[in-house]
């Protein structure tokens, strides 16, 4: 049964495409200025998964996160006062099915709605409501009998916050390929990984991140562009730790440094108006997770 748990949840784990992990529940907390400013990206982070067993092998999974981001912009301090608050919070809900295929392939799938913005108005507006969905396919082999254990992970995932009418592909592939050394190749994380023991790991990572919020009272730009949105794009290249409490319970810390970091401001049809920050600079992330 925990066996059975565990793949439903990394099947989600992949569809959400921000945790290569299997956790029913995780906070975490981001930290990352900005260099030659005095420029601040906060991020608190919390999701939990609840696996539904509908008969064997099947599950729905209905999802939830919250996220409150903290960008504190003070370069153009007359400019940016103009977006009232520099809180944006998110609330995602979503709900999930997974299903064994033949040939130890599983169906992952996910649709939901996401609610991303500053929320001045102190409600919920159209421009606040995305559409989130997903589609994946999984092989498996951790249990492979005539080699290394690997996995693979094709699909497509799409959401109204890129602002493309089409899906994105999806590609990943793990493998452990010596005695306590594994790989992961794809996105939106790579990683070169090494367990001391069952307690401790430690792994040197490439990952994206980011985020977007809708600006409710649209700011205007010294050009007279007018800003709808904002969000922000950052490739990120460290060291990460984890340290496992017991085998479900276990804390965890990156630190990096961004190779990519945009943070932007946009207009209802996606394009930019104006570059708030692209200086490179060092990143942070702890958090504590629950997983099977």
């Amino acid at each position: 049964m925990i066996k059975k748990l565990l793949f439903c949840l990394m099947v989600f784990a992949f569809a959400k495409a921000n945790s290569q992990g299997t956790d029913l529940f995780r906070a975490e907390y981001t930290y990352f200025p900005q260099r030659d400013s005095d420029n601040s990206f906060r991020r608190f982070r919390t999701f939990v998964n609840v696996p539904l067993k509908v008969k064997e092998g099947t599950y729905i999974v209905p999802y939830f996160e919250y996220r409150n981001v903290h960008l504190l912009i003070k370069d153009e301090e007359r400019f940016f006062t103009e977006f009232g608050t520099d809180r944006y919070e998110s609330y995602e809900g979503a709900l999930g099915l997974t299903f064994p295929m033949k040939n130890d392939w599983r169906f992952g799938g996910r649709a939901g709605f996401l609610f991303s913005s500053n929320f001045d108005s102190g409600s919920v507006e159209s421009d606040d409501v995305f559409f989130t969905g997903s589609v994946y396919f999984i092989k498996d082999k951790k249990d492979n009998p005539d080699g290394k254990p690997w996995r693979l992970v094709v699909g497509v995932q799409y959401s109204t916050t890129v602002g493309r009418p089409f899906p994105l592909p999806y590609l990943n592939y793990y493998r452990e390929f010596a005695k306590d050394w594994s790989y992961s190749v794809g996105a939106p994380k790579m990683n070169l990984k090494y367990n001391f023991n069952d307690k401790n790991s430690m792994q040197t990572y490439l990952r994206l991140d980011g985020f977007y919020g809708n600006i409710q009272n649209d700011a205007i730009t010294e050009l007279g562009a007018v800003a709808d949105n904002v969000s922000m794009t950052t490739l990120v290249a460290g060291l990460g730790y984890e340290h496992n409490f017991t085998k479900y319970l276990s804390i965890y810390g990156y630190v990096g440094y961004s190779i990519i970091n945009d943070i932007r401001l946009r207009n209802e049809g996606g394009d930019d108006v104006k570059t708030v920050n692209d200086s490179n600079t060092f990143y942070s992330r702890a958090g504590i997770k629950f997983s099977l």
